[in-house]
């Protein structure tokens, strides 16, 4: 096989499968420091959706506040979400660390929450990660991590859910 048709043997889905794999993603810096400054945001931003393309997958929206990150993507059907989602954690904390404006070490938290969301309501979640910084006036990442997780029926024990400094 000459490596043109390897490549796209490798990149594409079957011939005649179609997908559609659209995720809210959400995640928050570590112990839910403000540590993306505005100074950086846009370039993280930029950054993050560099590492999607790389990974076969789209950026369809991308937004946050200072402690945590929105990211509305189209994922490839060839990889798994916990490994895009640990690409795009690796890959831009390595290249926060690298700035010189970063003066601490930034982290990411542990863990996620990743939401399907169907194409109807794309442009729905596209208005919600855009209002962030409107959003988080009145909201704290918590209460609003916390509301995602019961709106989608996802069982959660409080003392498991967030990092902070004193309990991992």
């Amino acid at each position: 096989m000459n490596p043109a048709a390897k490549r796209r043997q490798q990149s594409s889905q079957p011939v005649g499968s179609c997908t559609q794999l659209n995720y809210h993603i959400v995640f928050a810096t570590k112990y839910r420091r403000p540590t993306i400054t505005k100074t950086i945001q846009e370039r993280l931003y930029e950054y993050i959706g560099g590492t999607l393309r790389a990974k076969r997958s789209e950026l369809i929206e991308i937004g946050g506040v200072s402690d945590h990150i929105h990211i509305l993507a189209r994922l490839s059907p060839l990889l798994a979400v916990s490994d895009v989602v640990r690409d795009v954690k690796v890959n831009s904390s390595k290249w926060m660390n690298e700035l010189e404006e970063v003066r601490d070490t930034f982290e990411w938290q542990k863990g996620y929450g990743a939401f399907t969301v169907s194409y109807s309501q794309i442009e729905t979640v596209s208005d919600y990660i855009r209002n962030q910084e409107e959003h988080h006036k009145t909201l704290t990442f918590r209460d609003e991590y916390i509301a995602f997780l019961k709106r989608h029926g996802i069982e959660f024990r409080m003392e498991y859910l967030f990092e902070d400094e004193h309990h991992g």
